[in-house]
């Protein structure tokens, strides 16, 4: 099946397959906000006393490297370590991946302290929260990017421009042993993500304003190009990664590159349809997969590790619980098995139930007589015990957030 010449779906699978290791560590990709101090509102890329500034600044005094686009910068790279722009110039800090949740706070706090002490010195500080609190879509200008600009054109849905100029998440990588662990490891964080979400709800300002939503970020992922958004796959305990490129093959193309030039294809046929037919001459390279399934943004997505995407980003002491708390369930058999069997009650529906739910309620959010935070306390319980059990001293990461939802509440009930 899709074969043609350098392309097939076992040559696909198996670079998930290259995923596959012993290690348990954990990864995270940050995001803030940047802002002025004074006014809240968002700083922009451009400018004297812009986010590129910053970055020129800070690339000098640390000794990190441009990560350029053309002749722009759009971000720094330092040997495993990144701090790249999203589209509306929020600052997204990715670090080599750690074994324990004590040793990713280490490597944060090294590299803010100087980072940090260049934004106070601009009348900037990044925030901590899940959408711009003030600035909307229309006054943020695109950081120059030839890829964001394609996806701004192509990505369709009514808060699409919120999504990539406004918002700002949270993202942890897990990692698998091997394809059984990874599939269901996958399964298992697609059931998981109404209710970490919902625990972790943290963008309710929008615009100057209560939006009356707990996460406006969530509600902006609902309403962004669901074919390439939402749930990658049903939760089957038989896929496997082939399943998973199955998925990929049928998602519609906005671009490939050769050259350095953009070839436009904005949705006119779908990865399957390249390998077999070509496009206006071009065939279908591994380049042009590894790209296609860096622009399918599903709320868990599977690289070479899984990466889980559907959190606000919150304050560093909830972000550190998000990590133990993922750590907890993950790198556990027992605790695996316990969560697993807990959430075996809901359906593929209940979740999606859930999922549409979540943005407005956060935890009180209803499905079938079960509310999400009678959900959450036993999953942190669950988290809580396999920490305690392994004597692992990132336990007490839990605390804030056990505290926190111990009260019903969520981190923007008390931003």
């Amino acid at each position: 099946m899709y074969c043609k010449e350098k392309l097939s779906l076992d040559t696909l699978a198996d670079t998930f397959l290259k995923g596959c290791k012993t290690d348990e560590l954990i990864g995270i990709e940050y995001e803030r906000l940047p802002v002025n101090k004074y006014t809240k509102l968002t700083a922009s890329y451009y400018g004297e006393f812009g986010v590129c500034e910053i970055l020129k600044e800070f690339a000098k005094l640390d000794n990190w490297d441009y990560i350029l686009d053309e002749t722009e910068i759009i971000g720094l790279k330092k040997i495993h370590d990144t701090i790249t722009l999203e589209p509306g110039a929020q600052v997204e800090l990715s670090i080599e991946p750690q074994k324990t949740v004590s040793d990713v706070k280490l490597k944060i706090d090294t590299i803010n302290k100087t980072l940090q002490s260049i934004f106070d010195k601009y009348d900037i500080e990044l925030l901590n929260y899940g959408v711009y609190p003030k600035t909307t879509y229309k006054n943020i200008k695109l950081i120059p990017k030839k890829r964001y600009k394609y996806m701004a054109n192509y990505l369709w849905g009514i808060l699409s421009d919120v999504m990539m100029r406004e918002t700002a998440g949270i993202q942890v990588g897990i990692d698998f042993k091997d394809e059984e662990d990874a599939i269901r490891k996958f399964n298992l964080a697609n059931k998981l993500s109404p209710f970490v979400t919902a625990m972790y709800a943290n963008s309710k300002i929008r615009g100057g304003v209560d939006t009356g939503y707990k996460s406006f970020r969530a509600l902006a992922w609902l309403n962004t190009d669901n074919e390439r958004c939402g749930f990658a796959t049903k939760f089957k305990r038989d896929m496997t990664f082939k399943d998973y490129v199955k998925t990929l093959l049928e998602v519609p193309m906005i671009y490939i590159v050769r050259d350095n030039k953009y070839i436009h294809i904005d949705g006119k046929i779908n990865f399957r349809q390249f390998i077999t037919e070509g496009y206006e001459g071009f065939d279908a390279e591994m380049e042009d997969f590894n790209l296609h399934a860096n622009l399918f943004f599903p709320e868990i997505r599977l690289r070479n590790f899984i990466e889980i995407r559907n959190h606000d980003c919150v304050d560093e002491k909830y972000m550190y619980s998000l990590l133990s708390f993922y750590k907890g369930i993950f790198y556990n058999t027992d605790a695996l098995t316990e969560t697993e069997e807990f959430l075996k009650k809901f359906s593929i529906n209940d979740i999606a139930e859930f999922r549409y739910n979540v943005p407005r309620f956060a935890l009180n959010s209803k499905v079938k007589g079960t509310y999400i935070k009678d959900v959450t306390k036993e999953l942190l319980n669950i988290s809580e015990t396999s920490l305690k059990y392994s004597e692992d001293k990132d336990i007490d990461f839990l605390t804030p957030i056990i505290e926190l939802n111990g009260k019903n509440l969520t981190p923007c009930d008390i931003s």
